[in-house]
């Protein structure tokens, strides 16, 4: 492995590090690890071959084209904390991935595609199990959406310019006779696992895999009234986002699963069953023993729109994360969100309420493999050592 060290013009400011730091996998191919120094004045890179000066120039203007970008005129958002429970005592401080690992627990397919072996499996259930019953709190009605989600509606939500950098895209090989053959004759994988055939092998592209669950439920309601005018919608499925050189454990995974409580009414009315939810949920944490906080939090916009987009949502305080505690690490995890759209999906899908006025949106999302791995984190795979909430899921 090859190092190529840069000087970062201007510094980055230390609110901005994870958030830059997070992009830099995007940047250029050859970059197989980065690191920002705490001052933010340095970056290192791990690249896959030798650096030339041709090389080191490319990679330089990529480099500080993001961090102009990200970081002209930005300002440190005022962190609201909503709970604070990171106090909460928790017993183990090793990272559980080497230990899942060796016991068969995890087998990793790929970067960011794991198989769950039975005992994460089943805290994995055990989160959902808490989940559906907040949802029957509020009366939700159960919904399955599909893993597919055509391009047309992510296009209509302005998905592609806000989130470029994580989509995955589904396509097949085209209705060609002659296509069909050359690949069922020579499709093969090189050594690094990357499938040998040209792109004009394949259809043009017109779904994705669904980078999160609540889209489905509002494309199914475009483009006309809402019944009713409220509803509440619960759902749980896969979902994709890639992250490249940052899928590295249970911490990010390109292949995920995503449990929702969905909210389409009146602002007064989502906000306050978003309220509820997390009035709900603290009390749940709190039984099992979780340490975490929920502040005040952006999504991972791409770099044209992170600075304006993360300051509208930290303005409005849109995002709340829930960021539970990584012991081993000595940092934390969001594992879960409480999110306000506004009017956005109304606007944008045309879903109106009776007044023709377009609805306002929320949601309560957990990530379950990401719930499993900070509860795991905490308190280590010694079931007689778990929170006696979570043993007597266990049976034990």
């Amino acid at each position: 492995m090859n190092t190529l060290e840069i000087i970062s013009q201007p510094p980055i400011p230390e609110h901005l590090i994870g958030e830059v730091q997070s992009k830099l996998a995007y940047v250029d191919e050859v970059i197989c690890k980065a690191q920002i120094s705490k001052d933010g004045q340095k970056i290192i890179l791990e690249v896959n071959r030798p650096v030339d000066e041709l090389l080191r120039q490319r990679v330089e203007e990529k480099i500080q084209r993001v961090v102009t970008t990200m970081t002209q005129g930005s300002f440190r958002p005022k962190v609201q904390v909503l709970e604070d429970n990171m106090s909460a005592p928790t017993l183990n401080t090793n990272d559980p991935m080497p230990e899942l690992m060796q016991r068969g627990e995890l087998h990793c397919e790929a970067d960011g595609i794991f198989t769950l072996g039975p005992l994460v499996t089943r805290l994995v259930e055990f989160f959902e199990d808490n989940f559906i019953a907040l949802a029957a709190t509020f009366d939700a009605q159960p919904y399955r959406f599909p893993v597919l989600i055509p391009a047309r509606y992510l296009e209509r939500v302005n998905y592609f310019k806000a989130f470029p950098h994580s989509l995955t895209f589904a396509t097949h090989l085209r209705e060609d006779l002659d296509a069909i053959d050359h690949f069922a004759q020579s499709a093969c994988c090189d050594e690094h696992g990357d499938l040998n055939q040209l792109p004009e092998s394949f259809a043009k592209i017109q779904a994705l895999l669904s980078p999160a669950v609540c889209y489905h439920l509002y494309f199914a309601l475009a483009d006309k009234p809402l019944p009713g005018g409220k509803m509440i919608a619960t759902a749980v499925g896969p979902c994709f986002r890639y992250e490249s050189i940052n899928l590295t454990s249970l911490e990010r995974l390109w292949n995920f699963t995503m449990w929702e409580l969905i909210f389409v009414g009146e602002k007064d009315f989502v906000l306050e069953n978003r309220e509820a939810s997390r009035k709900y949920m603290a009390k749940a944490f709190e039984d099992i023993g979780l340490a975490y906080r929920v502040e005040t939090a952006n999504d991972p916009f791409f770099v044209g729109e992170f600075r304006k987009q993360a300051a509208f949502q930290s303005a409005f305080q849109l995002k709340y994360e829930i960021r539970a505690n990584l012991p081993f690490k000595n940092s934390t995890l969001a594992v879960g969100s409480y999110n306000y759209h506004q009017d956005f999906f109304g606007r944008h899908l045309n879903i109106t309420l009776p007044d023709g006025s377009p609805v306002h949106t929320g949601c309560t999302a957990f990530g379950l493999e990401r719930m499993a791995y900070a509860f795991l984190s905490q308190y280590g795979l010694d079931i007689q050592k778990w929170p006696q909430t979570v043993k007597d899921y266990f049976g034990e």
